[in-house]
């Protein structure tokens, strides 16, 4: 199903981005909802990290909506805003990342998000407030 940029999903960090990372944000978020991404989630990062003002997760439901969706969001980018961002991971698709500068956007096949559950790793502790549960312990060998 779809997500609109209305409807996608914000885990809120308190911090305030500049003028310029809400205008890429919202284009960002425009396109994957024009190419119809799936559970797109938002995460501000600004107060969390240096390398980015937002990190934006999104999904496609084959390698070839994920690679279109990178491809589409890269020339408007650069349209728009005469932004050349760097792409890694398009040739297989399975997992590209897209850094446009203030926004790095991660865009997945349903079975690699789930494995890989960047949104846990970078959400985590915003709406709790408290720390990781503790890993389990590894078996004895």
């Amino acid at each position: 199903m779809p997500v609109s940029s209305a409807a996608s999903r914000t885990v809120s960090s308190g911090q305030p981005a500049s003028p310029e990372a809400e205008a890429l944000h919202a284009l960002v978020l425009q396109s994957l909802d024009d190419d119809q991404a799936v559970d797109a989630i938002s995460i501000p990062l600004a107060g969390k990290s240096s390398i980015a003002d937002y990190m934006v997760i999104a999904s496609g439901r084959s390698t070839r909506q994920v690679s279109s969706m990178a491809t589409k969001l890269a020339e408007k980018l650069k349209g728009e805003l005469g932004r050349t961002p760097r792409i890694e991971g398009l040739p297989a698709a399975d997992w590209v990342l897209i850094d446009a500068g203030d926004v790095i956007v991660h865009l997945f096949k349903p079975e690699v998000r789930s494995f890989y559950n960047l949104e846990r790793m970078w959400a985590f502790g915003d709406e709790t407030g408290s720390a990781p549960p503790a890993a389990p312990a590894a078996p004895d060998a």
